[in-house]
Formats: structure tokens, C-alpha cells, sequence
């Protein structure tokens, strides 16, 4: 089974004061609000309830952290997170663009998500969860733009591709492959940036998703059979 599957509850926090202060790496999920970010991780974790799927969009509010390692399985699992073998966090930021939330909460979540993706040291990537029917809206190039600049890995993930047909999923491959190329360094060397097509319905590029995720946590170095155990 994949390591991601170890994924349980850690924490859960508001203010940038409060983030954990392991020194594990951190990849962290980014999206608009209805893009389907809950179940992808959801889906990636193997389990149903790890992340927060509200039927109000943007009712997920706070930074959630999920553990990697420490525990042998999920969140069945009675036993206690032990803290000193965790080895990566899976971080879950609040949904942006939801238009009924008020304007004092969005711009608390604003402050939130780019202060994290520009100044948190130990994130190591972020993943960007893009509707694959509506990509690269004005608040998705703003979350690439506040992150660029650290120079570490994007995963683009264009979800809900069951949704289009194969053309249109190849345009909206090619359009994120032409957006996310066009951030360089001051070299002009493209950022460490890579995209792909996702389907949480059709299972479609879960396996690249997981094989990406982990090389981005560094836990595809770890055997998962010397990790993992069943209980």
C-alpha cells in the first residue's frame, strides 16, 4: 500500500503562530473552493473522511495537518501518533474564492495561505488543485505567483477530468504545461513545476499523483513495506 495511506489527523491551526514546529517536510494542498481538493486527498489517503468535504464550499476555515508516519495505519487506528517518527505532513489549506464568505474572513485567509506558501520554511512543495473544466482562474495564478518565488516544486493536479472528453483534456494539459512554464528564475530557467490530469471519480492519475507526491516528501526513498504494517 502506498505511505500516504498512513495519513491520519495531526492538528489543526489559525494563526501562523500556532504551526507545528517539526522539522519534517511539508507538501501542502491549495485550491479554489468546489475544486475537489478534500477528495483528492481523500481519495490519495485511501480513506473517506481524512479531509474536510463540507457541502458549503469554503466552510473549511483553518490549516489542517495530516501525519506521515508515527502510526501504522490510518485513522482506524487507536494507537497513539508517536511525534518523534513522523516523517512528513501533509498540509491542507483552506479553499479560496468561496463568494459568500465575509470579507473579514477572506482577507484573514488570504493573509493565512500567503504568508504559509511564501515564508514556511519547511514546506517542501504545494500542490494545486485546478477545476480542469475552469483552469487558472485569477485567485489560482495569484496562489502560483505568491509560491513561485521559493523556487520549490508545484504539482499541478486538473482534476474532474472525467468531465471532459480527450481533446478537451489534452487542451487543458497543454494549457497548464504553458502557464506553469512561463515561471522562470532570473536565469530564466523554468521553475521546478509539473501538471497532470486527475480523476477522483474515474481513479484516473492516481497512481502519478501518489508517485509525485511522495518523491515530493522524499518518502518514495522509504520502503513502504518497512513502514507500514498491518493491524
Amino acid at each position: 500500500m502506498s505511505l500516504l495511506w498512513q495519513a491520519r489527523f495531526f492538528t489543526t491551526v489559525n494563526h501562523l503562530r500556532d504551526l507545528p514546529k517539526l522539522n519534517v517536510p511539508e507538501v501542502a494542498f491549495a485550491g479554489r473552493s468546489n475544486a475537489g481538493k478534500s477528495t483528492a486527498i481523500n481519495i490519495l489517503c485511501n480513506q473517506k473522511k481524512l479531509a474536510f468535504a463540507s457541502k458549503t464550499p469554503g466552510r473549511t476555515q483553518h490549516i489542517n495537518y495530516f501525519s506521515i508516519g508515527g502510526a501504522h495505519v490510518g485513522q482506524h487506528r487507536k494507537d497513539e501518533t508517536k511525534v518523534d517518527e513522523i516523517r512528513a505532513l501533509l498540509v491542507d489549506l483552506p479553499g479560496y474564492g468561496y463568494a459568500e464568505v465575509s470579507g473579514t474572513a477572506k482577507l484573514h485567509w488570504q493573509e493565512l495561505l500567503g504568508d504559509y506558501v511564501r515564508r514556511r520554511e519547511q514546506l517542501a512543495a504545494l500542490v494545486l488543485i485546478v477545476d480542469s473544466r475552469r483552469p487558472f482562474t485569477d485567485l489560482d495564478i495569484q496562489m502560483i505567483e505568491w509560491f513561485a518565488p521559493t523556487g520549490k516544486p508545484l504539482h499541478c493536479i486538473l482534476s474532474k477530468a472525467d468531465k471532459l472528453n480527450r481533446n478537451e483534456q489534452a487542451n487543458a494539459l497543454r494549457m497548464a504545461h504553458t502557464v506553469l512554464s512561463s515561471y522562470v528564475d532570473e536565469n530564466g530557467v523554468p521553475f521546478p513545476f509539473t501538471a497532470q490530469l486527475f480523476s477522483a471519480l474515474k481513479r484516473t492519475g492516481l497512481e502519478e499523483a501518489d508517485e509525485r507526491i511522495l518523491a515530493l516528501t522524499g518518502l518514495d526513498q522509504v520502503p513502504s513495506d518497512a513502514s507500514a504494517t498491518q493491524g
